[in-house]
């Protein structure tokens, strides 16, 4: 295996373990602030690879890098009625023995003065800023990072500058080629001299600025003889060009042929660098298609069944697993892109998959930490109720009563991680789609 592919793979796993420290910092940080004790901060699940412990929490990394989480002490309250300290071991049925076995396990790590210390007794608004702190780590570094991608590094544009890329032959649309046979006529550009690095500055006294300017001067302008304007080395000078028509795909409808001016040259891309207003609406733009995809993640997963097991090829639009992207790490890295590109397309997809983590979690469904925004939020309308009612303040929000449900959820979600790391394998998703 090509070590610059096992590379990739570890830069990008190293860069999702320290997303997930983040955004497990994220929750830890208010909850020191807020006096919640924590026991625990682990980067990774199944057994610990290492940890160490400094005062009351123990701090590690576990040998999965699939997630990380911290454990907060007192997460469930006790059951409405009962002393704190002192739980019934009497249950009905077998949601409510699974309620209460739930209950106890949180209990056990109370110790002795920790009464104000657990979670469930912290004000609504301090629970939601806790639990909030994980994904708007993830918001954070995902700006962070496409603004390093479009700010320091900038985003591939085409400019109206000859490539070195470009073909001295007249290629027809329906051949699949891109050498030059005897027997194909020289394209309107080689014949009149343009070459590699001139820039279109000019055509037929139109002015051109983009690359998009020149595609649609020379396409709408037909067959026949033109003035080109161009700069070769800093001196600007004119060219008599004779267009000629071809059948190109429709830039309009990539299904459509049209019979169009033909120059022969392609652009060069060059990373062109973006003010943070850009990144705002990048974000922007992404959320809402990662938002739509969590909409519709039922259907998307139907597609990934039917591409692991069908054969079917996968939704370039779809969702991919952590093996999936560290794949697609390993294909970028040892990809023929530039060392520019290659950061790009890295920092660019560990942006994008922190964006759909800080998402995914909002979703308002225990076991993830929307579901416990939601409780937070849940009890503070049910506060400022009794308050604008003057009546006795109400009870804890009771996330324990939803325990079997929040079991079936994660039960759910490990059988989609499971579903998306097998076809992440058979069937993966890569950079051509």
């Amino acid at each position: 295996m090509n070590w610059l592919y096992v590379a990739g793979i570890i830069v990008f796993l190293i860069g999702l373990m320290v997303s997930v420290g983040l955004h497990e910092l994220g929750h830890f940080i208010p909850a020191k602030i807020f006096g919640v004790r924590v026991p625990q901060f682990m980067v990774g699940f199944g057994s610990t690879a290492w940890s160490i412990r400094r005062g009351e929490t123990e701090y590690g990394i576990k040998w999965i890098p699939l997630g990380g989480y911290i454990r907060m002490i007192g997460m469930l309250p006790p059951r409405p009625g009962d002393d704190p300290t002192k739980l019934r071991s009497s249950s009905t049925g077998p949601f409510q023995g699974l309620i209460e076995s739930a209950r106890e396990a949180a209990q056990e790590e109370v110790r002795p003065g920790d009464e104000e210390r657990v979670f469930y007794r912290k004000k609504w608004w301090q629970k939601v800023i806790i639990m909030s702190g994980g994904p708007m780590m993830n918001f954070v570094l995902a700006f962070i990072l496409f603004s390093v991608l479009l700010v320091g590094i900038g985003l591939p544009t085409v400019t109206p500058v000859v490539s070195p890329r470009t073909n001295t032959c007249v290629i027809p649309v329906s051949e699949q080629r891109t050498d030059c046979r005897p027997t194909d006529q020289p394209t309107p550009a080689a014949k009149a001299g343009l070459k590699p690095g001139d820039k279109l500055v000019t055509f037929d006294g139109s002015k051109i600025t983009t690359w998009a300017d020149a595609t649609r001067l020379i396409r709408s302008h037909g067959a026949g003889p033109v003035a080109l304007g161009i700069v070769r080395d800093g001196k600007p000078m004119t060219l008599d060009v004779t267009l000629i028509a071809q059948d190109r795909v429709s830039l309009d409808d990539p299904k459509k042929i049209e019979n169009v001016g033909f120059l022969g040259v392609m652009p060069t891309e060059v990373m062109q660098q973006q003010s943070f207003g850009v990144v705002i609406g990048y974000m922007g733009q992404l959320t809402g298609r990662v938002a739509e995809s969590l909409l519709n993640l039922p259907n998307k997963m139907v597609g990934v069944w039917n591409a692991a097991f069908s054969g079917e090829k996968r939704d370039p639009e779809g969702p991919v697993g952590v093996v999936g992207a560290g794949r697609m790490g390993g294909e970028i890295l040892s990809s023929e892109l530039t060392g520019e590109q290659k950061v790009a397309f890295l920092v660019n997809l560990l942006a994008g998959f922190n964006l759909a983590i800080g998402m995914f979690n909002l979703i308002p469904l225990l076991p993830l930490d929307g579901g416990h925004i939601a409780g937070g939020l849940w009890e503070g309308i049910k506060r400022a109720y009794a308050r604008l009612r003057r009546r006795p303040e109400p009870a804890y929000v009771d996330i324990a009563k939803v325990l079997p449900l929040t079991y079936a959820l994660a039960f759910a979600m490990i059988i989609m991680a499971g579903l998306l790391v097998y076809a992440d394998l058979i069937n993966p998703l890569t950079l051509t789609g």
